[in-house]
């Protein structure tokens, strides 16, 4: 777990940063691209889907006609099967996300343009009650179609927990949480443990704005320092396009019994 963590690059390129051949994750792929104003870079996914999701800035779509034209702003997202190609040009100091896995075939290309106004139901989402009440964006629904990614946006409240009661998907899916909007000196903690209540081993990481940190199996809840919303980018990979799906978490038992007077642990349904 100690190797979990981590830092994505700030230097203009496009970089590898969680990848099978040097990661825990052996499913999930994550790329950040940072592009300098009126800079481009053209995205192949060759045998892997794509889905870059605009973390700050702004950027224009070109060189495949399914998205040309298109203008992305911070938050919009778009997915590509596999071989495809577009160029990605920026009107703004651009930071991108990349989620990828291995293209088994299914997807189309779309984009989803942020709309927080979007009333709450299969995109917008309100998940947990009270400290680990916190709001989700689908960017990648499991009613888009994809080979092996879900994705989305969580956004914890000011000091409190995300992904809480803890939940573990390792029978069928990945995870990677990648962290924005959390510049220094915010930051959060990124906990990861493997056995059902096993507090004696719990790992903690630091996070803020560019950290990446991997659930290849275990539990992971996060929680916010005081005055720091937690907010990222989660990245399932199913194992399989059979697995991709988003109702596979499997809650800490231990936590059952601490529910008992607790309703919010009974109708949280974790992401």
């Amino acid at each position: 777990m100690e190797n979990w963590a981590v830092q994505s690059p700030e230097e203009p390129g496009f970089h590898a940063v969680v990848t099978p051949d040097k990661s825990s994750c052996k499913e999930a792929w994550i790329y950040r691209l940072n592009l300098n104003k009126g800079d481009s870079h053209t995205l192949k996914s060759g045998r892997l889907e794509m889905h870059p999701v605009l973390c700050e800035g702004a950027a224009v779509l070109s060189g495949n006609s399914a998205l040309e034209g298109v203008r992305l702003e911070k938050y919009d997202s778009f997915y590509i099967p596999g071989e495809t190609d577009v160029i990605i040009t920026a009107q703004e100091d651009c930071f991108f996300y990349v989620a990828a896995a291995v293209c088994e075939g299914y997807g189309e290309i779309f984009v989803r343009k942020f709309d927080p106004s979007l009333p709450i139901g299969d995109i917008h989402q309100i998940h947990g009650e009270g400290t680990g009440r916190r709001e989700v964006m689908f960017t990648l629904a499991p009613q888009d179609k994809a080979s092996r990614l879900l994705c989305g946006f969580t956004w914890g409240g000011e000091g409190t927990w995300t992904s809480w009661p803890p939940h573990q998907h390792e029978a069928d899916l990945e995870e990677v949480y990648c962290y924005f909007d959390m510049p220094k000196p915010h930051f959060g903690f990124h906990i990861s443990y493997l056995k059902s209540a096993d507090v004696e081993e719990v790992m903690a990481h630091p996070v803020h704005t560019g950290t990446c940190v991997q659930a290849p199996c275990g539990y992971h809840p996060t929680v916010a320092s005081p005055g720091t919303q937690n907010t990222y980018l989660w990245v399932l990979a199913g194992f399989s396009h059979e697995q991709r799906r988003y109702d596979l978490a499997v809650l800490d038992p231990a936590r059952d019994g601490l529910a008992v007077n607790t309703p919010a642990f009974r109708t949280v349904k974790a992401e």
